[in-house]
C-alpha cells in the first residue's frame, strides 16, 4: 500500500510544487486507511492548506486506492 500512496502523491506533487510546496509521506495505518502527511515548503502555513489536503491530496487518494479512507497532515 505504502509503494501506491507514494505514486500517487508523485502524481499531485507538481502541482504543489508549482505553487511553491511540497507533500511527503509520514505514515500510514493500514487497518484505518488514514495517511498521514506533511505539506511543506509554501503549503506549510498556507490559509488554503486545509483545503489542498482534503479537496485536492485526499480526494485524488482515495480515488486511486479505495483503501485510503482520509489523509491528514502532521507537523
Amino acid at each position: 500500500m505504502k509503494e501506491k500512496i507514494q505514486k500517487a502523491l508523485d502524481q499531485v506533487r507538481p502541482m504543489l510544487q508549482a505553487d511553491g510546496g511540497d507533500v511527503e509521506l509520514v505514515d500510514i495505518d493500514e487497518e484505518t486507511g488514514v495517511v498521514n502527511v506533511r505539506l511543506t515548503g509554501a503549503c506549510k502555513g498556507c490559509p488554503m492548506s486545509q483545503m489542498t489536503l482534503k479537496a485536492g491530496i485526499e480526494r485524488y487518494l482515495k480515488s486511486e486506492i479505495p483503501e485510503v479512507s482520509s489523509v491528514e497532515a502532521v507537523d
